[in-house]
């Protein structure tokens, strides 16, 4: 049986996940691979520290990018994250050498993945990323073969377990938004800097390269409108309840009339939606398209199991013979198709308001939607209390979003609101 020769780069959760797979589930991966998959060499920062994992006989490469040009690797396996320094140099010369790669970094692909498909196709390698997006979940695998022979329409998912989670404990308890996200990283389920999880840059990672894959154009990371949880109070999530939805930091992406949409945001979805029942830091994702309909894909979306998970399933494949374009066609291919701009985004929306109990209030902001050609679907206000706060809820029929900000500029700028806004997307799904 032949041999093929791994090089890692990290040891993080993953990376040691990743060796306690190959070690656990040796005899199987080697029957499905038709091969043995030999770790011969890793890098990491801190060569003394204890993993817990057994590592001699693997060579230790004090600089992770020599890992690209040793005799004895035919596979890297970058693990270290971040969308440049190290991991990009790693990545640029292991594809520039002839070897294959095998990566979880969102963030270099969503920023540099057209770039590395162009180097890749013009060296004849293979680069898996399965498990750079949503974990576990072979969503990858579903764009790349399942439905290679589908024309793609929309995509959606909930990409990012942390803002999952949050939001669910929101709902199911009430509690406030600060309250929970410091339960989170109690936990474990959010770093001490949570920004790209709350406030959807990672999301947005995952769709960009989502995007690509599933739309054939090159990465457009920047295109992405991205929007996080934090302005999303328990207050919302009631009356979404109430109205018959549930709140997700979404990511979509799909064709419309002005370009390819890119956008990350929390939305309203109906609660008899699949994935309205996705909770805690389980991730979904569901693909329209024009043969297979609507499939879906849930599962964990981090962690070092499922991530290793994927990323064994790359280095099986790569075993296996497989070569494919990192975006399903040669990158020469790629279409640069126009993003949508938000403001042409048309739909329904949720707006929350309160405002002092006083006469005239209701009618004031109905003749500003009115002005905007924005249409009440329903109206919720809780009880009578004249001069002090009250909450209004209202719900809108289809309008563009260009309409309803310029409206909410407006409502915002009224004598009798005490505070901003809030609004929230409903999707139709």
């Amino acid at each position: 049986m032949t041999t093929l020769r791994l090089g890692i780069a990290g040891l993080g959760t993953v990376g040691c996940g990743l060796l306690v797979l190959l070690r656990d589930n040796k005899a199987i991966i080697e029957q499905r691979a038709g091969c043995v998959l030999e770790v011969t060499a890793v890098a990491a920062r801190d060569r003394s520290r204890d993993r817990g994992i057994d590592l001699s006989g693997i060579a230790w490469a004090d600089d992770a990018r020599g890992l690209a040009t040793r005799d004895d690797v035919d596979v890297v396996v970058e693990l270290i994250g971040g969308e440049d320094g190290i991991a990009l140099d790693l990545v640029r010369d292991a594809v520039g050498a002839g070897k294959h790669v095998v990566t979880a970094n969102k963030a270099l692909l969503a920023v540099h993945g057209t770039e590395i498909a162009r180097l890749a196709d013009v060296n004849g390698v293979h680069v898996g990323y399965e498990a750079a997006v949503a974990g576990g979940i072979p969503i990858v695998k579903a764009l790349r073969e399942g439905l290679a022979g589908n024309r793609i329409k929309r995509l959606y998912g909930i990409l990012n377990g942390t803002s999952n989670y949050i939001l669910t404990q929101m709902g199911q308890h009430g509690a406030p938004f600060a309250d929970v996200l410091a339960e989170a990283q109690e936990l474990g389920y959010a770093e001490a800097d949570p920004t790209l999880d709350i406030g959807g840059g990672d999301a947005a990672h995952k769709l960009a390269i989502l995007t690509s894959l599933a739309f054939g154009r090159p990465v457009d990371f920047a295109g992405v409108h991205v929007e996080g949880i934090q302005q999303v109070t328990p207050e919302d999530i009631a009356f979404a309840a109430e109205l018959g939805f549930d709140v997700k930091l979404l990511g979509i992406a799909e064709e419309t009339d002005h370009g390819i949409a890119q956008r990350v945001h929390p939305c309203m979805v109906p609660l008899n939606a699949n994935i309205a029942h996705v909770n805690g830091v389980f991730n979904a994702v569901e693909v329209e398209s024009d043969q297979a309909d609507v499939t879906t894909y849930v599962g964990r979306g981090a962690g070092g199991g499922p991530t290793a998970s994927a990323v064994a399933a790359d280095i099986i494949d790569i075993a296996r013979g497989l070569r494919l374009p990192l975006f399903n066609m040669p990158a020469g291919e790629l279409r640069d198709q126009p993003g949508a701009p938000m403001d042409r985004r048309f739909g329904c929306y949720y707006i929350c308001l309160h405002v002092v109990d006083q006469p005239g209030v209701i009618a004031d902001i109905s003749a500003i939607l009115r002005d905007h050609a924005i249409s009440l679907e329903s109206l919720l206000q809780r009880g009578r209390d004249p001069g002090e706060r009250v909450p209004v809820v209202l719900t809108t029929h289809d309008t563009e979003e260009a309409a309803m900000m310029e409206a909410l500029k407006r409502i915002a700028a009224l004598d009798v609101m005490i505070e901003q806004p809030r609004m929230i997307r409903i999707e139709n799904l």
